[in-house]
């Protein structure tokens, strides 16, 4: 079975499963009508709320049970047996479940609306501190996205930022480790730390160790297992005003690359190893950027493992160096749409984690 139709029988299920209460409830008066007396479909008849209760609203769930329990009375009055001891039992039975479905239905919604606000709350905070760059900034073409892994899990620990400053355009692309509110706290702490290092920093290197100092702060505040555990890998980029350069610093993260306009590409693997950020007890070196051509026409793309760590349903990984050599786009926006797409298909729509994509092109003059 491939991909493509692995997601078209996904579709279908997600089609057909609001219909299962219906379902179960047909089938059970079926097998009542078509069964004799001492046969039941109570298990059917039960099953249908309690399903229903997950999938449909209140006033949805409680008139499934209401025809549950109305269709057990109706079925046994048919029959005359509505004085046996067995149906009044069964009637009992998927009374008490009836109710229940309906409570629970009530207490999901509940939960439901709870995780709905919390997640409102970080999503917003999420977009304060981490919002989309502008198309163009100081004569550079720029794009960004992010894809969450889960429909509605748009709160991760991906982020980025792109500044213009004294000394160039300063980016930073990187992936906190963790999910949810903490890594958002996460975020807000290093692209709070970029924006103000970006201006007053001469160097990237100076940069890069502005944001290792931020996180031992943070972690320090914090005092618990998640920031003295946690790191953020991280690629620092600054592209001069007055030069066909960019410079780089990363820190344990996945290398750019580097796409020319005749469809050449290039991965811009630095020259030495380093540590992620926030792990800066475990070893001091200097912070060296690396540099490398920046012509007119070229594309810079950074990205988190959710690109490279793609996996299909074989278990072989996305390798985007493959499969964009050769290539070429019109534009930041068009590169990274293509992407999107080529990981949705390549994993069949299920991915595992959540992908953050910078894309940053020398428009010719």
């Amino acid at each position: 079975m491939t991909a493509g139709n692995s997601s078209r029988d996904a579709a279908g299920v997600r089609v057909a499963l609001p219909f299962l209460p219906v379902l179960l409830l047909a089938a059970a008066i079926v097998y009542d009508c078509l069964t004799p007396v001492d046969f039941t479909a109570a298990p059917l008849f039960t099953a249908a709320p309690l399903v229903a209760s997950f999938l449909y609203s209140l006033r949805g769930t409680a008139l499934t049970a209401v025809v549950a329990v109305l269709a057990v009375a109706a079925i046994h009055l048919a029959f005359g047996v509505m004085s046996n001891i067995d149906t009044t039992t069964e009637l009992l039975t998927v009374s008490t479940v009836a109710a229940l479905a309906v409570l629970i239905n009530v207490l999901v919604g509940r939960a439901g609306a709870r995780l709905a606000s919390v997640r409102h709350i970080a999503e917003a905070a999420q977009l304060a501190v981490m919002p989309q760059p502008a198309e163009r900034v100081a004569g550079l073409d720029v794009a960004a996205r992010h894809e969450a892994a889960q429909d509605g899990a748009a709160i991760g620990g991906d982020l980025y930022a792109v500044q213009d400053s004294p000394h160039g355009v300063r980016l930073v692309l990187g992936d906190v480790r963790g999910k949810g509110i903490s890594a958002v706290s996460v975020v807000a702490v290093v692209i709070g730390a970029f924006r103000e290092a970006a201006e007053r920093e001469a160097t990237l290197g100076a940069v890069a160790q502005r944001l290792e100092r931020a996180l031992a702060r943070e972690a320090g505040r914090r005092r618990d297992l998640d920031s003295f555990e946690g790191f953020t890998t991280a690629v620092l980029a600054e592209i001069p005003h007055d030069s066909t350069l960019v410079r780089l610093v990363n820190r344990g993260h996945p290398a750019p690359l580097l796409l020319y306009d005749d469809g050449r590409l290039r991965v811009l693997e630095p020259r030495e190893s380093a540590l992620p950020l926030g792990m800066g007890e475990l070893g001091r070196w200097p912070e060296r950027a690396d540099e490398a051509a920046l012509p007119y026409g070229a594309t810079l793309l950074f990205h988190t493992d959710g690109l490279s760590e793609a996996r299909d349903r074989h278990g072989e990984f996305y390798d985007p160096a493959t499969r964009l050599v050769g290539r070429t786009f019109s534009g930041p926006d068009a590169l990274l749409s293509f992407l999107a797409d080529e990981v949705a298909r390549h994993t069949g729509g299920r991915a595992t984690d959540d992908l953050a994509l910078l894309a940053v092109r020398r428009p010719h003059p």
